[in-house]
């Protein structure tokens, strides 16, 4: 006879990483085609919100640290999803926009992160998701206000 199996134990943080590799996962497939990733996905989105910025801005709006999104920048760059201009009132700062290749399917990859959105979401009610989003918020420390 066989035993039946235990059940997970209630882990707050195995649930949070599955959470997360299934809505990072799903995202990563929709993206696929474009090939742009999840992160690069993300810088696009920061740079459309607010064009010009520099990638010390762009890190503290997007919460990310130098060391990683230099890497991003310069794999974007060359792929021809972001530039890099010089300030024309100080040569020595670099400001960040997306490119012409960027702004061609911004309105479509922002329509897919909106629907990769509503689709994880949909099994909830409008104040789950609420209550879910602020908590996940509350979570991370992030101050959105």
């Amino acid at each position: 006879m066989v035993k039946p199996k235990k059940p997970l134990p209630d882990c707050t943080i195995f649930w949070l990483a599955k959470a997360y590799q299934k809505a990072h996962g799903d995202f990563k497939e929709i993206l696929k085609p474009y090939g742009v990733t999840n992160l690069q996905h993300l810088v696009l989105e920061g740079l459309w919100y607010e064009g010009g910025q520099t990638a010390a801005e762009l890190g503290k709006m997007l919460v990310l640290d130098k060391a990683t999104l230099s890497g991003v920048l310069d794999r974007m760059q060359d792929a021809g999803w972001i530039e890099k201009r010089r300030d024309p009132d100080d040569r020595r700062v670099v400001r960040l926009f997306p490119a012409p290749r960027a702004e061609a399917c911004k309105d479509e990859l922002i329509a897919l992160r909106r629907d990769a959105n509503n689709a994880l979401l949909s099994d909830f009610s409008l104040e789950e998701q609420v209550l879910l989003k602020r908590m996940l918020k509350d979570l991370t420390g992030i101050k959105t206000d």
